[in-house]
């Protein structure tokens, strides 16, 4: 059907029209037409996406000018798929409506894991696997060493991208990540490079917060989009969670021997080539002395290496003399992360600010601000002159470095944490430091001043107010639709006691409790009994789900279960999950823990 939104001609490819969706598309209009932010809630159900979608879409095409981009935001890959599915339903009722598919091109980025075509590469199920082999496959230097061995692999799929990709344009169109998976396959093209090529041009682009939010990933992804560009987070109820882990380093014991250990190994790798090659580190030492935006660090796998996680303002100086030098630099990390080491000597939680955290380096080990703030791009110059055949190997001492830029940038809005027990073993020593963002607004604040119109939308965001306050901006608009249509799907019932009249209770001093759990366990299988469809059991936590699960398991009560309903469980993996959600969707009878 076509509507008018305000003076604006709306295609939308359904027959019918909820009345809190052309609210909805009322409000929207507004943020665009004012070029401010906004916060939008509607319940799940009631047509978010392809209210979103028809009305922006609909603005780009009448105000080019205006709005040059969409870059639709979402939190899993299902939700993503969804996204593309609703947007080429879109296109086609253009194209039937019109006689003529309009001139717009709508792509998908996701990681390698989710892109890779390459025969080897693909088979592995783990994103660092992925990263770290596409990297030994298509790094400058080994695309230069295979030139004078042809023995040495790289990727043919990367080369034919390379060759041939840059210099074309995708036809106009929306491309699912199978589309794209197809189109590179028919070409010969990498399709990863082929989505990081294509979102410049495109007038749409999906893709996960993080690539926006993260700024070891937004330096590289997102750097070059239209500032004329509308951002949409969907799904954002837990927005400010994910801004605040994109900030947010965990270091562990573990994280230290295996920094130790990849710090070693870069000490050997340094010492040999300066025996055998010293004019390499040479000419990588002449150009950190002319500043750290020559310092050529490699653009083609740079989300592997590690970015750097500094301001703008802060990249224009060079870096600090005392780690210039490859062994001078090296040496400087051994320092800091002894340093780390001795902090997790604890018998006591410690919290501690930046600020102190810094003056007792400089205290104890003599380490001044200046040069941590470089850690993180030093160490990214340096991997890459030495030609690291696997960058993933080296991922916690890349973190260590992460620790070390953002503690010595940041002073307001973080604290560290030091605890002698991690939450999943608590009487085994296991200590862990924590540099915890408190401040999801630093996230955020880059996305705001730089985009034209953010929209936050999802079912869920009362209280309103809480979000501008959050996140520090001024919304043009902020409004909230309730549904309209009476439907009696949901029946709410309060249970308080078991069928052995053991009260049975959520709250925290109970639900630790044998015949809690054991009452809940055969609630939940009496309710799978009688229910046809599928079931979904909601936990407090993570922490809890295990207990309970494993509590459950001991008492018979999964085996029971598994009798009506196929079971699966949510994890911390979003991967995992995503997998998990796809499959549960598949199978009629089945069970969801979450």
């Amino acid at each position: 059907m076509k509507l008018t939104v305000d003076g604006l001609l709306v295609y939308f490819p359904y027959d019918y029209i909820y009345p809190e969706q052309y609210a909805y598309m009322l409000e929207l209009k507004r943020a665009l037409d004012a070029k401010g932010h906004g916060l939008l809630e509607m319940p799940s159900g009631t047509g978010k996406t392809i209210s979103l979608l028809s009305l922006i879409v609909a603005y780009m095409i009448q105000n080019p000018h205006h709005v040059r981009k969409l870059i639709y935001c979402s939190r899993t890959v299902p939700e993503i798929e969804k996204v593309l599915e609703e947007l080429k339903n879109l296109i086609k009722y253009y194209e039937k409506s019109q006689g003529e598919r309009p001139s717009l091109t709508g792509v998908v980025l996701s990681s390698r894991k989710n892109l890779c075509i390459h025969p080897d590469v693909s088979r592995e199920r783990e994103g660092k696997l992925v990263d770290g082999k596409c990297h030994a496959l298509t790094a400058s230097y080994i695309r230069e060493r295979h030139e004078r061995d042809s023995s040495i692999p790289i990727c043919p799929f990367y080369e034919g991208f390379n060759r041939e990709g840059k210099e074309s344009m995708l036809p106009y169109g929306v491309y699912t990540m199978d589309d794209l998976k197809q189109y590179g396959a028919d070409r010969n093209w990498c399709p990863y490079f082929l989505a990081r090529f294509a979102i410049v041009h495109a007038e749409i682009v999906v893709y996960s917060y993080h690539y926006l939010l993260d700024p070891k990933i937004a330096e590289v992804v997102s750097k070059e989009l239209n500032k004329e560009a509308v951002v949409v987070f969907d799904e954002a109820h837990n927005i400010d969670n994910v801004c605040i882990d994109s900030l947010s380093v965990k270091i562990t014991r573990r994280t230290i021997d295996k920094s130790t250990a990849a710090l070693q190994q870069l000490e050997n790798t340094v010492a040999q080539i300066r025996d055998e090659d010293s004019a390499r580190l040479t000419a990588e030492y002449e150009q950190l002395v002319e500043g750290l935006r020559e310092a050529a660090m490699a653009r083609d796998t740079d989300m592997v290496l590690g970015n750097p996680i500094l301001p703008d303002e802060l990249l224009n100086e060079v870096v600090p003399g005392n780690i210039r030098n490859a062994e001078h630099f090296l040496s400087f990390l051994r320092r800091f992360i002894e340093y780390i080491k001795t902090r997790l000597r604890i018998q006591h939680v410690v919290q501690e600010s930046p600020a102190g955290f810094l003056k007792d380096v400089s205290s104890r080990v003599c380490i001044e601000r200046k040069p941590l703030r470089f850690c993180a791009s030093r160490l990214a110059s340096l991997m890459k002159t030495l030609e690291i055949p696997d960058p993933s190997h080296f991922s916690s001492l890349t973190l260590i470095t992460h620790l070390a830029t953002l503690v010595s940038t940041y002073t307001k809005g973080f604290t560290i944490i030091i605890e002698p027990f991690d939450d999943k073993t608590p009487t085994v020593s296991n200590p862990i430091l924590h540099f915890s963002c408190m401040d999801s607004s630093i996230a955020m604040r880059p996305v705001f001043s730089r985009f034209q119109t953010v929209i936050i939308t999802s079912g869920t965001l009362s209280p309103l107010d809480m979000y501008p306050k959050i996140l520090d901006f001024n919304p043009v608009i902020m409004s909230s639709f309730t549904m309209t249509l009476a439907r009696p799907c949901i029946l709410p019932m309060i249970v308080s006691k078991g069928s052995d009249q053991v009260a049975i209770s959520s709250k925290y001093e109970t639900r630790e409790d044998v015949a809690v759990i054991r009452n809940y366990g055969q609630l939940l299988v009496e309710i799978a009994a009688c229910v046809p469809d599928g079931v979904v059991c909601f936990f407090t936590s993570y922490l809890y789900l295990e207990s309970v699960v494993g509590a459950w398991y001991d008492q018979g009560v999964v085996a029971n279960l598994q009798r009506h309903k196929l079971l699966f469980i949510e994890t911390q993996d979003s991967a995992e999950t995503s997998f998990a959600l796809i499959n549960y969707i598949k199978v009629s009878f089945r069970l969801f823990f979450i």
